[in-house]
């Protein structure tokens, strides 16, 4: 019985430390939007979520070379907007743009990295939320 009881609370606890991490970073997320300048682009920040994705070019995303700059390339927040309705469905908007990568302060750099990390994971809650919703259609069918 302890066994389960002890199952229950390791998995109670997770649960709670991925909420607290969320919320988290919907803060510090929101936080770098104004910081970065994102809010003149995007003027509700809740708007930001309609983009399927959000990339970066100039500096790696990759976990094992994060932030590495990607000399001669320009610096610039992209996001991807989607239109089921046009003729071309995705479209690249610039979010901000920065100069020659090379040329960027390291920690402004630092910080648009970090936005776009912050935006991932929320988004993936995001999606996350999204599928176990439609699974819930099937458990209608059992």
């Amino acid at each position: 019985m302890s066994s389960a009881l002890d199952r229950l609370k390791n998995i109670t606890n997770k649960i709670s430390s991925y909420e607290r991490a969320r919320k988290d970073n919907l803060t510090l997320l929101k936080e770098l939007y104004n910081e970065l300048g994102i809010n003149e682009k995007v003027e509700e920040f809740s708007d930001l979520f309609h983009f399927k994705a959000i990339n970066l070019s100039g500096a790696s995303l990759l976990s094992e070379s994060l932030g590495e700059i990607k000399k001669g390339k320009y610096l610039q927040i992209l996001a991807i907007g989607y239109d089921k309705e046009a003729v071309v469905k995705s479209k690249n908007i610039s979010l901000g743009y920065y100069g020659k990568a090379e040329n960027v302060d390291a920690g402004l750099k630092n910080k648009i990295v970090e936005f776009i990390i912050r935006f991932r994971f929320e988004k993936s809650f995001m999606t996350l939320e999204h599928y176990y919703t439609m699974l819930e259609t099937f458990k209608a069918d059992e």
